[in-house]
Parts: C-alpha cells; sequence; structure tokens
C-alpha cells in the first residue's frame, strides 16, 4: 500500500498575525513559517500505517514556493520515504492544488491520500473534497480516528451530535482532525538523514492544468476589538441590553 501525505507552509501558529497597512494580506516577511498543523498529523498517521506494515511507501507534496520544500524535509526526518516539490511562484486556490494533486496522484497511483483537514491559514476546508470529486474516489473527512481493514478504511469523524464511523473503499481521501494524534518530533539523527531522502521537482504550470484562480481578494482587515463587560443591576435590565444592543433575542 502507497500513502501520499499533502502538506502546506504556513505561518507559525505562535506567531502574531499583523494585517498589512494597506489591507493586501497579512505580513510573512521576518516571520517564521511552518508545516500547517493538521497535515503534521497526517504524516504522523501515515509513518504509523508504515511503522505496522500496513503501507509499503509514504510520500509527502508540497505544493509552493521554493521555501516549501522544508515542509517535505519535515515530513521526510519525521519518517516519510521520498518527497514531491511542485513548485508555484504565486498563490494557487484549493481547486487549483486539487487539479494538481489530482494529475500527480494519476502518476503515483497511492491507495490512500492523508491531508490536514484545513489550512490554519485561509481556513478553506475545500482541498481534500474537490480532489475526492476530481478523482471519483471515497472521502472521509475530519478523521479523529482511522483504521485500515484490507480494501477498507473505517473512519471516525466528529459531527454535530457527537461520533460518527464509516467505512469507505479504497483508493480514499481521508482528511485529518488534531485529535487523530500525537506528532512526532523529528530527531537530529533523522533530519540529518532526511537530506538525503530525494526530492523531485515539478513545475505547476507544465502539469497541464488550469490553476488561475477565480475568487479576487478584496480585503484583509483585523476583527473588530472585544468591548470589555459590564455589570448590570436587575435581570429586567439583562433582557434589554440582549434585545436592543446585543440583538441576539
Amino acid at each position: 500500500m502507497k500513502i501520499l501525505v499533502a502538506v502546506k507552509r504556513v505561518i507559525d501558529y505562535n506567531v502574531q498575525i499583523r494585517v498589512k497597512e494597506d489591507g493586501t494580506g497579512v505580513h510573512t516577511d521576518n516571520v517564521k513559517m511552518s508545516t500547517n498543523p493538521p497535515d503534521d498529523n497526517a504524516v504522523e498517521e501515515a509513518v504509523k500505517l508504515k511503522e505496522t506494515g500496513k503501507a509499503k511507501e509514504v510520500v509527502a507534496i508540497t505544493v509552493g514556493e521554493e521555501k516549501a520544500q522544508e515542509t517535505v524535509r519535515k515530513a521526510l526526518a519525521v519518517g516519510a520515504d521520498r518527497g514531491i516539490h511542485v513548485k508555484a511562484d504565486s498563490y494557487i486556490e484549493p481547486l487549483g492544488v486539487a487539479k494538481i494533486l489530482k494529475k500527480v496522484i494519476e502518476k503515483e497511483k497511492p491507495d490512500i491520500v492523508f491531508m490536514g483537514k484545513q489550512a490554519i491559514d485561509d481556513d478553506c476546508n475545500q482541498t481534500g473534497q474537490m480532489l475526492s470529486a476530481l478523482l471519483g474516489w471515497s472521502q472521509g473527512t475530519f478523521a479523529s480516528k482511522i483504521e485500515v481493514k484490507d480494501k477498507l478504511i473505517q473512519v471516525t469523524r466528529e459531527v454535530d451530535e457527537g461520533l460518527e464511523t464509516i467505512e469507505i473503499n479504497l483508493p480514499a481521501i481521508v482528511t485529518c482532525d488534531l485529535r487523530l494524534n500525537e506528532p512526532r518530533y523529528a530527531s537530529l539523527p533523522n533530519i540529518m538523514k532526511a537530506k538525503k531522502k530525494p526530492i523531485e521537482q515539478l513545475i505547476a504550470k507544465d502539469l497541464g492544468v488550469d490553476i488561475s484562480n477565480r475568487i479576487q481578494q478584496l480585503k484583509v482587515e483585523e476583527p473588530p476589538k472585544r468591548k470589555g463587560g459590564i455589570k448590570v443591576a436587575n435581570v429586567a435590565e439583562l433582557v434589554s441590553k440582549l434585545k436592543n444592543e446585543a440583538k441576539v433575542i
């Protein structure tokens, strides 16, 4: 069984996001970048399946600028066997990423594709579902527990009412939740070994897919600052403020 894991380079989750003065985006210069946290869970789950003998090869893939290779190197240090970097100089929307992944999947022919349920920089939560639709594959989203059984994969996922367990046929797309596992830290010897593992270089424009953006970002602005709370004298005043000021009842 072969597993393909998609990873994305984003601003580190511990960094305080600063919006640009002109509202065109957020500051990324001299800002610490790291792998999207749910993608770390996806890599960890793939490596665990390899360690238990259920998978023979784990391939990490990323789409982005030259520095995006760092996320692939991290996945290699954790336990992935080889990497693929699809170079793109500008931002690509989830649909474009899904089309690129489809092209690579047609060549690599994996049995399972893992990725994070969403990226923390845009919260789109779209790539996995779009990729599933393009390929016509089964999908299991927001996975908090995974069990592989022959040609089936059992996915436990969170829904509004609690937990839902589904069983889907392979090949399948699975998007991973933070609750799925606890990602390991890469040891120094494994980081050194990862430098010798191969990373295949591809160019997004050469794959023959339309990756033009269809959504125009108009403005980015910080959320309004929260106002301090107040004390009310009685229930009647509380109801009045909720109705007339907060307008929640």
